[in-house]
C-alpha cells in the first residue's frame, strides 16, 4: 500500500508544481532581483523545484513575454552573473494571478471538505 501512495504522489506533485512554478518564481522575485542559481536554491528548498534544468527555460519564456528582465552584473566570486526582476507587467500578472489562485484554492478546499454541491 505504502508504495502505491508514493508511486501516485510524485506525478500528482509533478502535475501541481508546473502548474504554478511561473508565479512563484516570479513571487520570489517580487522584492528584488536574483540570479538563476539563487532561484533554484530557494524553490527547491521550498519543495517547488525537482530539476535545475527547469527554471532557465521557464526564465527565458518570461523575459520573452515581458513579466521579467534580465541584466549582467559583476561577480566577485567568478564570471558576471545574469540577474532576474519582475517588471510592471510581471508584477501586474503576479497580482492578478494572487487573486485567481484564492479564488481557485478556496474553491478546491471548499469541495475537499464538503464534496460537490448539487
Amino acid at each position: 500500500m505504502w508504495c502505491m501512495v508514493v508511486e501516485r504522489r510524485e506525478p500528482m506533485l509533478s502535475q501541481l508544481r508546473r502548474g504554478v512554478l511561473e508565479y512563484c518564481v516570479m513571487a520570489a522575485l517580487r522584492d528584488g532581483e536574483r540570479y538563476g542559481y539563487e532561484l533554484v536554491a530557494e524553490l527547491a528548498a521550498d519543495g517547488l523545484l525537482s530539476s535545475e534544468g527547469t527554471i532557465y527555460p521557464l526564465l527565458g519564456r518570461l523575459r520573452k513575454d515581458g513579466t521579467v528582465a534580465t541584466r549582467w552584473r559583476e561577480s566577485s566570486s567568478g564570471p558576471p552573473r545574469r540577474y532576474y526582476s519582475l517588471t510592471a507587467r510581471g508584477y501586474d500578472t503576479l497580482a492578478r494571478f494572487g487573486v485567481e489562485w484564492s479564488r481557485f484554492r478556496d474553491a478546491v478546499d471548499q469541495i475537499l471538505e464538503t464534496g460537490v454541491r448539487s
